[in-house]
Parts: C-alpha cells; sequence; structure tokens
C-alpha cells in the first residue's frame, strides 16, 4: 500500500514537506556554533576589555597606595615615598588628632551633611511642583534655572564675597567667617541642577496615585511626604550623594567664605598644610586625605543599590 497524506483545505505545500530524519525533503537547519570564542576572535570580541579594565585599575589604584603609603611613613617626603610601605608606622595619625584636623573633619561632615538634607528637601519640593502642578510661567522658570545652571558658581566668588559682608553687617549669622553662610551659598548654587535631576523622575511617578490620594482625602503636603518622596526614593540618594561629595571636596568658595582656622573645612585645612612645597608635614597631609576619604567611601557603600536606578531611571520621560 503507498503512503496517503491528507492535506487540509486551505494549507500551504510547505507544510506537507517531510520532517528532518525521514529520508525526503531540505535538510534540517544546523545548530548555531555556541562555544566561547577562541584565540583571536576572543581578544577581538572580550580580551581588549579585560585589558582596558586592568589599566584603569591600575591607573585607579597606583595614587591610592601611595598616599596611603606616605601615610605610614613618618617623616616622610614625596620623593621619599616613592618605596611604598617601606616604612610602616602609625605616628602620623596619631600627631593627626593633635592638631585642628579634628574641627575641620566635623566642620566639613557638618556643612556637607545639612547642605545635602537642605538640597533634597529643596529640589524635591520644587520638582514636585513643577511636576504636579500647571501654572504661568512654570517653562520659562524651568528654562531660567537650566540657563543659570550653565554658569559656574565661581564665577560668581567675587559677588558672593561682597554680598556676605553686607550680610554680616545686618544678620551677623550670614557674613563671612559662618558656616551658615557657606551652607546657603551651596544651597542657591545646587538648587537648579538638581531640580531639574528630580523632575524627571518625577515625572514617572503616576499622576494616578496622587489622584487616588486626594480622593482619600489627602492633601498636597501629606501626599508629597509620604507618598511620593517613598516612591522617588532613589533619585533623593543620589542627590543627596552628590551634594555631600560636591560640597566635601569643594575648595573656592569655602576659601571665601571662611578665614578662621578652627572653622575651616578639610579642603581648605588641608591646603594650607600643603601651600608650601618644601616645607609641608607630607605625612600629615597624607594621613589626613587618608582619614577624609573614609566618609564617602561608606556613603557610596550604604547608597549604591539607589545610584544606578537614581541616574537612569528619569532619562526616558521628561
Amino acid at each position: 500500500m503507498s503512503d496517503l497524506t491528507v492535506t487540509a483545505p486551505g494549507t500551504p505545500a510547505s507544510a506537507t514537506s517531510s520532517r528532518p530524519g525521514s529520508g525526503s525533503g531540505t535538510p534540517s537547519t544546523p545548530l548555531r556554533d555556541t562555544s566561547r570564542p577562541r584565540g583571536r576572535r576572543w581578544w577581538s570580541e572580550i580580551g581588549w576589555r579585560h585589558v582596558v579594565g586592568v589599566v584603569a585599575i591600575v591607573y585607579c589604584v597606583i595614587p591610592l597606595l601611595y598616599v596611603l603609603s606616605a601615610s605610614l611613613n613618618p617623616g616622610g617626603t614625596l620623593t621619599g615615598s616613592n618605596d611604598l610601605f617601606r616604612t610602616v608606622d602609625r605616628a602620623n595619625y596619631a600627631e593627626l588628632f593633635g592638631t585642628d584636623f579634628p574641627s575641620w573633619f566635623v566642620n566639613s561632615l557638618l556643612v556637607s551633611s545639612v547642605t545635602a538634607v537642605g538640597t533634597v528637601l529643596m529640589g524635591g519640593a520644587a520638582a514636585y511642583a513643577f511636576s504636579r502642578f500647571r501654572f504661568s510661567g512654570r517653562r520659562a522658570t524651568l528654562t531660567t534655572l537650566l540657563l543659570v545652571q550653565m554658569f559656574p558658581q565661581m564665577l560668581a566668588v567675587v559677588a558672593i564675597f561682597l554680598l556676605l559682608l553686607a550680610l554680616g553687617d545686618v544678620f551677623p549669622a550670614l557674613g563671612t567667617d559662618n558656616h551658615l553662610a557657606l551652607i546657603m551659598v551651596y544651597l542657591g548654587g545646587a538648587l537648579g541642577v538638581n531640580t531639574f535631576l528630580m523632575y524627571g523622575f518625577f515625572n514617572t511617578v503616576p499622576r494616578e496615585i496622587d489622584e487616588a490620594a486626594r480622593i482619600d482625602g489627602a492633601t498636597h503636603a501629606q501626599i508629597f511626604w509620604t507618598i511620593v518622596l517613598r516612591l522617588v526614593a532613589p533619585i533623593l540618594a543620589v542627590v543627596g550623594l552628590l551634594s555631600f561629595v560636591g560640597t566635601y571636596g569643594e575648595f573656592i568658595i569655602a576659601k571665601t567664605v571662611l578665614q578662621s582656622s578652627e572653622k575651616l573645612t578639610l579642603a581648605v585645612g588641608l591646603y594650607q598644610w600643603a601651600s608650601d612645597e618644601r616645607n609641608a608635614p607630607w605625612g600629615l597631609f597624607a594621613a589626613g586625605a587618608v582619614l577624609a576619604a573614609i566618609p564617602i567611601l561608606v556613603l557610596f557603600l550604604f547608597l549604591q543599590k539607589y545610584i544606578v536606578g537614581g541616574l537612569t531611571a528619569g532619562s526616558v520621560k521628561g
């Protein structure tokens, strides 16, 4: 008996072709070679990336090891620290606490922390207003903030200094050589760019959440503090981190505003030690730099899960 193939009406002829292994019809498509690339192909696709990564790591790690080695070398100089970890002694760290370094450290933490918290609150409130409310001059205000941020804050150093001198005659707390005045200057300079950064993230939060909360009787303040801020926690962490790092190591404005030795920040205080290159206490300077980096490292480790999400989530809708 011959084999009969029953074809349903409307079925194309290709559908009745024999399956692979039946001995007739077109041969089956060979599977792709999924093996890992080897030899020259591996170097052209993957290997060069490893080389770039290793070079970048070495480029970043060697200066850190050099500073750490210099901090453990009592009485060492820059040229005398070329032999890494030739001498390991904690004398520089012990001597460090007999100087003004502890007060500089506390001043930097105080100024940076208050600035970071103030930046998050001010920027978050402004971004919420621009994102949720519709008022006349909204787009013009956003454009003005963007244009103002194109000019670096250091261009206004002379104007800031003269303004603080005048304010000091009326409000001594806002005059020169005061931490509050320095914080106010930092807050004003960071408001525009952080508002734009938060604005894009706030737009990703559905408005239906606000509408549902208003139906339940919540006010705008309750929606902002109890709902929206929790949903935008990643961008708040990123803005706070960037603000803390930026003010923690800022030098020009802090040098202009602060004069008293006990009120200096770390950047200005350590610069005083390194201003005289021939007689500078490089061991103390290196020890102070190592200790000054600890808060930044701890903050990055604590907030690292928010950094990537906070920087990218608001970039696709605005």
